[in-house]
């Protein structure tokens, strides 16, 4: 069975570069028919966060990737954090001591500082003198028994033949060992497994048939194949991708703080619309099918779909569909904040396409707008849903509401810089019959306000009258919002009714008394 593994590090909280890695493991699993893993991958003790893997998860839920085992999902690959599963890593470094592809290293931290800056003056490109290798197996075991504390190194001199490395994403790589460091480190002097130690055997024991992470990995890759050799281990399909960029394009990174899912979550953005932005983020090109691995190595696919825009709205099933590894870009990714903003608005739109999408997100709005407006009287859930469908189009983030339309909710306040300057132009004379002729009209109305009759009856009396359609509609958006944008006038006179409508009209004329317009 294709089985897939997101393994983050409980370091901070999850940010949108470890998301977008979450997203593509639960898409190319669920394309495949298979299932993914959350693995904690908690063996640097020093580095750890308190709560950091309730974060993790909880951004998960919040985005809607149901992982299938983990963490509060047992499963048959357990235990799913990596400090719990030392006895199986110590168990492979007897193996691999025993065979020869590694040894232990006694040297102290200093003396490898020191070894490390004699090579490079010499202008060697080594970062360790080997000097472990040559100890002989009772001075080993001598100066295990008198507790000496020592490191496990991978001993490069005797690697079984390498071959050269594939990626799904980037093809066939150039044999990156020169990168590597000397002889490097499998196991610590805390007992505890280095990265590439515990990725390997742990992708090997959980039965892992696709490793899907970040491009940071790529040049550990030809390490991780030498050690599936050397323990003579059949490994996974690799893909790694693209880095994510912040707009500036500096490299995402946790320390910063800016791109935590949390904040995310905090300022409202929806998820549906965080992960379409995530998915299409490097999503979109063809390459040259001789320059990827064989059909054999991606079994997702006879022939591509045609790679999505950047900007195209698409549901998490839709992603799962079209989902292709191949049509990843090879180059790192700016996340362009503008894509969110137009992704978020139109899934938005889409979920108000029925009375239940409109009711669950007045739901959602419900404690946001009485703590934005303690004192107003209208905020029931039922009232907030009307607003809504009055702002359709104009909302981006489901947050700006109190701040697009307080009118609303409260009374506008025509003292505002923004109010005084809407009627500048306007003469006091226009202002006042403008206003007089609407609020006759509207009390001498009976029944429900509906805004295509409203629309009717404004449309009737400005051709009544003789101010400029610009002054009357301009001085009626004054009076019942004191705001210059917003929905039409119809539309905010229904949903306020006639009560109120009437009263701000009275009280702005009142109000427009004493500031003399």
């Amino acid at each position: 069975m294709v089985l897939l593994r997101f393994a983050p590090s409980p370091t901070g909280a999850l940010h949108l570069g470890g998301l977008r890695t979450a997203l593509y493991n639960h898409l190319y699993a669920k394309k495949l028919g298979g299932k993914w893993i959350l693995r904690i991958e908690d063996t640097d003790a020093t580095r750890y966060v308190p709560g950091a893997v309730d974060g993790i998860r909880g951004a998960l839920a919040w985005a809607g990737l149901a992982y299938d085992h983990g963490p509060g999902s047992d499963g048959p690959h357990g235990p799913y954090f990596q400090s719990e599963r030392l006895d199986l890593y110590h168990s492979y470094t007897r193996k691999l001591l025993d065979s020869g592809h590694a040894y232990r290293c006694f040297c102290s931290p200093d003396k490898l500082t020191t070894t490390r800056e004699k090579l490079a003056r010499t202008g060697s490109n080594a970062t360790y003198d080997k000097a472990c290798l040559h100890l002989t197996e009772e001075e080993v075991a001598r100066r295990v028994r008198a507790g000496e504390k020592s490191i496990v190194r991978l001993n490069d001199d005797n690697l079984p033949a390498r071959t050269t490395p594939s990626d799904i994403v980037f093809g066939s790589l150039k044999d990156a060992h020169a990168s590597l460091p000397t002889d490097p480190v499998l196991l610590k002097s805390d007992l505890f497994p280095t990265y590439h130690l515990a990725s390997v055997v742990d992708d090997h024991e959980m039965g892992i048939t696709h490793v899907l992470r970040g491009e940071e990995w790529l040049p550990s890759l030809p390490l991780h194949l030498d050690l599936y050799s050397c323990l003579s281990l059949i490994p996974p399909q690799f893909a790694h991708l693209p880095i994510l960029l912040n707009p500036d394009g500096s490299k995402m990174s946790k320390r910063k703080g800016d791109v935590q899912v949390l904040d995310f979550m905090r300022r409202g953005w929806e998820p549906d619309a965080v992960l379409n932005w995530l998915a299409l983020s490097g999503w979109g090109v063809h390459h040259d099918r001789a320059q990827q691995p064989s059909p054999s190595s991606d079994t997702s696919h006879s022939t591509p779909n045609q790679a999505p825009d950047s900007t195209r709205l698409m549901t998490l099933s839709e992603l799962i569909d079209q989902f292709e590894l191949t049509s990843l870009t090879h180059r790192r990714n700016v996340l362009d904040p503008a894509k969110l903003e137009f992704l978020n608005k139109h899934h938005l739109m889409r979920s108000w396409q029925t009375e239940e999408g409109i009711t669950a997100h007045a739901e959602r709005l419900h404690d946001l707008i009485k703590a934005a407006f303690p004192t107003s009287r209208h905020t029931t859930v039922e009232y907030i849903a009307q607003v809504i469908r009055a702002l359709q189009g104009r909302i981006i983030n489901l947050l700006d509401v109190p701040r697009l339309a307080p009118f609303f909710f409260v009374d506008p306040d025509y003292t505002t810089e923004e109010a005084q300057s809407m009627i500048k132009s306007i003469s006091p004379s226009d202002y006042r019959t403008t206003l007089d002729a609407v609020a006759a009209r509207l009390e001498s109305h009976s029944g429900g306000l509906q805004s295509h009759d409203i629309g009717t009856m404004l449309h009737d009396e400005a051709s009544k009258l003789d101010v400029k359609q610009k002054h009357f509609m301009t001085a009626l958006r004054h009076a019942l919002t004191g705001m210059k944008t917003g929905p039409s006038i119809p539309e905010i006179t229904e949903v306020l009714g006639l009560e109120r409508a009437m009263a701000r009209l009275s009280r702005s004329k009142e109000a427009g008394n004493n500031t003399a317009i």
